[in-house]
């Protein structure tokens, strides 16, 4: 965690503002001014596949107004219930400042208060703190003076709830594990992205992109799409294996139903064994190393079968399953689910609990990767976090939109302010 402050300043002043997210909907944007004029400026993400087991993203249910999902009352609790309570006061740590929210919201889930108003103050103040001892982000959350930078894994095509298309599977990603550098995969990527719609162009395939930045080519077929996303590789002179691995997010919650898993686009129906064996067969016959929500949320046994199956050499990834929350991987953990989780600061709703989750994964020997959502913004923080805790792999969309790329690029500057300080975590995230 990080290090104690010997003089804390107080809570000056805190703004809370409505502003939009990549799709155009409304979050919440939060500023903390402290005692000596610094301030903490973060913004909260949204997800369109979200998991039941979420912290409760608060929305208006106006439909006068946007629809339905304004953040008017996340604002409200902001500036109302939790404002005049913290005003002129310090905290020890940021520590301090997140138990007081989880207390005062009094729920498992956050629904008082709504997980985009606690994550939009946690992140809020622990920039003001950094802000405050003259330090990057990445630097103050860290407890290390050596860092990871992280295998950046891509998504080019896009599928399942992010795309207008009968693409089942939600995300195929790249992953350019043999690069020598974060610059260079950057370069990888950028390159193979380019490719791919030179080659999707030629194919009449579509190459609009979807929520996080992929193309969304109507291809029915997982095999179809994983075969010209390497036909893409190979044309730029990079070799799959070697430079670029493949990464997917089923998203299989989406589209479980009735104990089945519908893949329409394939016109299968599957139990949890067969689905099981189609997860086995496609990381059996391409370079996949990471399968991310193969199975339902709550297909325990599913996921229990499944990495004994693969478990060894892919990394099996929970989002859903464990949804950040460090009482979802515990359970994971001691009936041997999965071998990894994705970590998703709003999924739980404070940034003291996110690393917590880290934390637990670390010593259970599971991997986590640092994620975005399909709704974003221009907030970085992720890029940060991924640096500070060295977890060695982010996720957080395509080569295309800001609301990507701006990761990207600030992932760009902390290796450049590291220099030596860091590596590049490259083949070393590879299970086998």
């Amino acid at each position: 965690m990080t290090k104690l402050q010997k003089k804390m300043p107080k809570i000056k002043k805190v703004k809370a503002r409505e502003i939009l997210d990549s799709r155009g909907n409304p979050t919440v944007e939060c500023d903390i001014y402290l005692s000596n004029e610094v301030f903490g400026r973060a913004s909260v993400p949204s997800g369109a596949s979200t998991g039941m087991h979420e912290a409760i993203e608060l929305r208006d249910q106006d439909k006068n107004r946007y629809g339905g999902k304004g953040v008017l009352k996340a604002l409200s609790n902001i500036k109302e219930i939790i404002s005049p309570k913290i005003l002129n006061k310090e905290f020890k740590n940021i520590n301090d400042f997140d138990e007081f929210l989880i207390s005062t919201d009094g729920t498992k889930n956050k629904s008082n208060l709504g997980a985009n108003a606690t994550l939009a103050l946690s992140l809020a103040f622990a920039k003001s703190l950094a802000s405050h001892d003259k330090k990057d982000l990445f630097h103050y959350l860290s407890n290390s003076d050596q860092y990871i930078m992280p295998v950046p894994m891509m998504n080019i095509i896009n599928g399942g709830s992010h795309a207008d298309n009968k693409v089942d599977i939600q995300e195929f990603m790249i992953a350019p594990v043999g690069a020598s550098s974060f610059k260079e995969s950057i370069r990888y990527g950028a390159e193979i992205f380019h490719s791919l719609k030179s080659k999707l162009k030629e194919k009449g395939l579509n190459t609009n992109v979807g929520d996080e930045g992929g193309f969304a080519p109507n291809i029915n077929s997982s095999n179809d799409v994983i075969e010209i996303i390497i036909q893409a590789v190979v044309s730029t002179g990079l070799k799959m294996n070697e430079d670029i691995m493949i990464s997917l997010d089923v998203a299989a919650t989406e589209f479980y139903f009735d104990n089945k898993y519908n893949l329409n686009g394939e016109n299968k129906i599957l139990n949890s064994d067969q689905m099981i064996d189609y997860l086995k067969k496609l990381s059996s016959d391409y370079p996949i190393y990471s399968i991310e929500d193969g199975l339902s949320e709550n297909d325990w046994e599913g996921w229990k079968d499944l990495t004994n199956e693969i478990g060894k050499k892919i990394q099996l990834v929970g989002d859903d399953l464990f949804v950040t929350n460090i009482n979802r991987l515990q359970e994971g953990i001691d009936n041997g689910s999965a071998n990894s989780i994705l970590v998703k600061l709003n999924q739980i709703g404070t940034l003291t609990e996110t690393l917590n989750a880290i934390s637990l994964a670390k010593k259970n020997n599971y991997t986590s990767i640092i994620s975005h959502r399909s709704g974003e913004t221009e907030d970085t923080t992720i890029s940060d976090l991924s640096v500070a805790t060295s977890v060695g792999q982010i996720k957080t969309g395509s080569l295309s939109r800001t609301d990507r790329t701006s990761k990207y690029n600030q992932l760009l500057r902390i290796e450049e302010i590291l220099e030596d300080k860091c590596y590049y975590a490259g083949r070393n995230i590879l299970i086998n």
